[in-house]
C-alpha cells in the first residue's frame, strides 16, 4: 500500500528516558515495517530533539522528507507515566511543531501522482486549524483513498465537534473499548454494546470497517456486515506505549491483503501483543516473528 500519514512526532519522556513517539509516527514505522510505503507529514523544531528525531526517524527507515523544521516552534515533548498495569498516562505539551505541517504545491501534487491507497489521522493534531486544514486539503486532493482514522483521544486535546467530524469524515475507524464508551455518550452512539456502537456507527457514518481494542481481552472488529469478537495474546506486558498503533497498522495491512475480519483481528491482536511485549511505543520486531 501507498500511505499518507498526518499527524504528531514527538518525544515521550518516561522515567527520565527519551523516546521517540507519537501515534502517526509509530504508525508510520510499524507500516513500514509490514511492507508498506508510508508518506509522513508532520514537523519538528529548528533544536537538538528535532535533529535527533529526524536522524532517529531516518534509522527506523521513515523518510523525513515531508518533516519540516520550524524555528518558532519546540520539537513536541510528553510527560508519560506508566501505571501498575502497564497502561500510559499523558502530560501533552503544547502548542508544538508538529502543530504546524506544511506541505508545498508541489509535495501535494507529487503525493496525490503516487495514487495513496489510504490516508491517515488522528484527534490530537487536528486540534491544531493548520494541520486540519492541510488534512483536509489532502482529502480533498486524494478522493479515492480510504480514511482511517485512528482516535486515540487524549485528555484536553478534543472536543465533540471536532471529533464528530473526523467520525463523519472516515472510511475506518479504530478506537479503544474506553473511547467507545466515551464518544458513546459524546455523539450519541449506543455504550451498552460494541457491536451495537459499530453497527449504529456504521450506519450513520457509512464506515466500511471499525475495530474497538480492548487490551488483554483482544478486540471486536466490524467489517462489512460481519462482526467478530475475538480474544488477546497471553504476554508479559513491558509497556503498552504503541501497542494500539501497531495494531492499527496490522489492521490496515489485513484490509490491504482482503483478509476476511477474523483473521485480521487476530493478526492485529499478535502484532499489538509483540509491541506492548518490549519497551517503547517502536521496539526493534520482524514480521517473521509472527508466523
Amino acid at each position: 500500500m501507498k500511505i499518507i500519514d498526518i499527524g504528531e512526532i514527538l518525544w515521550d519522556l518516561i522515567d527520565g528516558q527519551e523516546y521517540l513517539g507519537g501515534a502517526p509516527f509509530n504508525f508510520a514505522v510499524h507500516a513500514s515495517r509490514l511492507g508498506h510505503d508510508v508518506s509522513f507529514v508532520s514537523a519538528v523544531g529548528d533544536d537538538a530533539r528535532g535533529e535527533r528525531a529526524l536522524a532517529r526517524a531516518a534509522a527506523h527507515g521513515i523518510s523525513t522528507d515531508l518533516i519540516k523544521r520550524g524555528a518558532d516552534r519546540d520539537t513536541g515533548i510528553v510527560d508519560v507515566v506508566i501505571g501498575n498495569a502497564g497502561q500510559p498516562s499523558y502530560t501533552i505539551r503544547r502548542p508544538a511543531a508538529y502543530d504546524f505541517p506544511v506541505l508545498s504545491d508541489a509535495e501535494m501534487d507529487s503525493l496525490a501522482a503516487q495514487r495513496p491507497d489510504w490516508i491517515y489521522f488522528g484527534t490530537l493534531q487536528q486540534t491544531s486549524a493548520d494541520a486540519r486544514d492541510l488534512t483536509r486539503r489532502l482529502l480533498d486532493a486524494n478522493p479515492s483513498a480510504g480514511r482511517f482514522y485512528d482516535v486515540n483521544l487524549r485528555r484536553n486535546c478534543y472536543d465533540a465537534d471536532l471529533v464528530s467530524e473526523l467520525l463523519g469524515l472516515a472510511s475506518v475507524v479504530k478506537l479503544n473499548d474506553d473511547e467507545a464508551i466515551e464518544l458513546g455518550a459524546m455523539v450519541g452512539l449506543p455504550g451498552d454494546s460494541l457491536e451495537r456502537f459499530c453497527l449504529e456507527g456504521q450506519r450513520r457514518y457509512g464506515w466500511t470497517g471499525v475495530c474497538i481494542t480492548r487490551g488483554e481481552r483482544g478486540c471486536s472488529l466490524l467489517l462489512g456486515e460481519h462482526y467478530v469478537e475475538r480474544p488477546g495474546q497471553t504476554v508479559k506486558v513491558a509497556d503498552t506505549v504503541g501497542a494500539g498503533d501497531a495494531f492499527s497498522a496490522a489492521f490496515l495491512h489485513g484490509l490491504a491483503e482482503g483478509w476476511d475480519a477474523t483473521r485480521i483481528a487476530d493478526f492485529a491482536n499478535r502484532v499489538g501483543a509483540l509491541v506492548a511485549s518490549r519497551a517503547g511505543a517502536t521496539p526493534a520486531w520482524e514480521p517473521s516473528e509472527l508466523l
